[in-house]
């Protein structure tokens, strides 16, 4: 590349730089903005991922359609579980910038890998890994800006989910557009180019953070940028490694019973708890854990099971309403057939839109004496993600393969499904943030994103789980998130007294 060519990019940098301190609210952090943007680029590359994976299976490589669910089950299920890996390896060793940068720069890999058929599962791989480097940290890094209790910091929050919901809106239109119009691999590659486009953003931006998220340093020096990009080129083996075992093993798996094998699962991040307790109890500057900061854990760990209950339904959209918005809806407007990844944008235009008046919503009930708790929005979160499902499930009875439904359908199941995930997803990554014990804040952002790969991976596999008893996909939904959510609201007084100081 000339050096004319570097120049007009740091140019261009510094006038999106510029342009984004300017955009953003004077109260909240300088910083924001960065990590705003940082995020969105990287929420593109993932949302178009999974706008074209199922699709990309049934209609391109001929998946049958359970077998499609599945791996989209796996990798879904993965890339929510590797953070708890993440936000160890960064709390213990790297620190959260390092983080972020091996896991842009593993991502970045994954999707441009996505491009060659061939490497399907490689490039999955190098997606899993890498997401569970950024995820944990990117919200640790944020959350790291506010101080305990700051009244900015829920705003702030949902500032930076909206930055997710502009790349999730982004996506779909254009990944989804290349890959379902123009060819899949146009598609994927766009991926690749926004987590680069991401990575560009978040370098440019490194003496904006100062010190935040190094260990004892101000800056990132050449060592650091040596281990960052070993690290990160090192994942390419080390997941074929893991895909040439996962081949030698994989019946053994399938020969165990699913009690087994959750058992295993459940052994296997238990002792990731374990070592990380002992070696963080050890370290000088990482006390002993209180019993104040003990209930504080209770606290998320319980709500964690609730989350498991809202993402198993919400990631529907990627899987069973995905295929249901390419075989069973009317996509023809004025003689132009829409893609059917369209759909998927219409939850984050939404979020962009109702984003700023539930930032207004939240500040002027939690200064009133009508405050909810986190635990009450997220059982408000649970009971609109049902009411939407009861739509979905009418219009799947309606359906027929003569007969497709209006489009109608699927935007009103969208926009209740987006009301009920700002009730929840922005208000309980700023909960864990506020209130987890300082030396396992990354950990514990890990720990909430187990339950979403638990989600995602049920997501993907109830179809054919409920097959098995002839239970209907979308009424199941229906009872399973209203049920939890009158459950929630049930208990919420008694999780209350875990998080009130004594």
């Amino acid at each position: 590349m000339s050096q004319k060519s570097v120049s007009n990019i740091l140019e261009a940098l510094a006038s999106f730089d510029h342009l984004s301190r300017v955009m953003f609210p004077r109260m909240q952090p300088q910083t924001l903005p960065l990590l705003f943007f940082t995020e969105m680029w990287e929420r593109f590359s993932y949302y178009g991922m999974r706008a074209l994976l199922v699709l990309y299976l049934v209609n391109s490589l001929h998946y049958e359609r359970q077998d499609a669910l599945a791996l989209y089950a796996t990798y879904t299920g993965l890339v929510y579980l590797t953070p708890i890996l993440g936000g160890y390896l960064a709390d213990r060793y790297l620190g959260t910038r390092k983080a972020i940068l091996i896991g842009g720069m593993t991502m970045a890999l994954g999707h441009f890998a996505m491009a060659v058929p061939q490497l399907l599962h490689l490039a999955l791989g190098l997606l899993i890994i890498g997401n569970g480097f950024f995820k944990p940290n990117i919200g640790t890094l944020l959350g790291s800006l506010y101080e305990k209790d700051d009244p900015r910091r829920d705003g702030g929050f949902i500032i930076f989910y909206m930055g997710v919901n502009l790349g999730a809106f982004l996506a779909p239109l254009i990944a989804g557009t290349l890959g379902e119009k123009l060819g899949w691999h146009f598609g994927f590659a766009s991926a690749g180019v926004g987590m680069c486009l991401g990575l560009l953003q978040f370098v440019y931006g490194q003496h904006r953070l100062g010190d935040a998220g190094l260990r004892g340093k101000q800056r990132l020096d050449g060592r650091d940028w040596r281990e960052i990009v070993t690290i990160s080129l090192g994942m390419v083996p080390l997941v074929w490694l893991v895909l040439e075992a996962y081949a030698l093993l994989n019946p053994l798996w399938h020969g165990l019973s699913t009690a087994s094998q959750l058992m295993i699962v459940v052994i296997a991040v238990g002792g990731l708890l374990g070592l990380y307790g002992k070696t963080s109890s050890k370290a000088e500057s990482r006390p002993p854990l209180t019993a104040e900061d003990w209930h504080h854990v209770s606290y998320i760990l319980i709500l964690s099971i609730f989350v498991i209950f809202f993402w198993m339904g919400f990631e529907q959209a990627g899987g069973t309403m995905n295929l249901f918005a390419d075989r069973e809806t009317d996509r023809v407007l004025f003689g132009w057939e829409m893609p059917a990844s369209y759909f998927q944008a219409i939850n984050p235009l939404a979020i962009l839109l109702l984003g700023p008046l539930m930032v207004v919503l939240w500040s002027w009930l939690d200064r009133s004496r009508y405050a909810l708790s986190t635990a009450v929005k997220m059982a408000l979160g649970l009971l609109l993600l049902g009411l939407g499902f009861i739509v979905l499930a009418i219009a799947d009875a309606q359906a027929t393969a003569e007969h497709k439904v209006g489009p109608q359908w699927l935007v009103i199941v969208y926009l209740l499904h987006t009301l009920g995930e700002l009730c929840l997803s922005p208000t309980g990554l700023a909960m864990v943030t506020n209130i987890a014990p300082a030396q396992l804040t990354a950990m514990m952002l890990g720990i909430w994103y187990v339950s979403n790969a638990v989600a995602n991976y049920l997501a993907g596999t109830l179809e054919a789980l409920l097959a098995q008893w002839q239970v209907p996909t979308y009424w199941f939904l229906v009872c399973s998130s209203i049920g939890a959510a009158l459950l929630l609201l049930a208990i919420s007084p008694l999780l209350g007294r875990l998080i009130k100081p004594r």
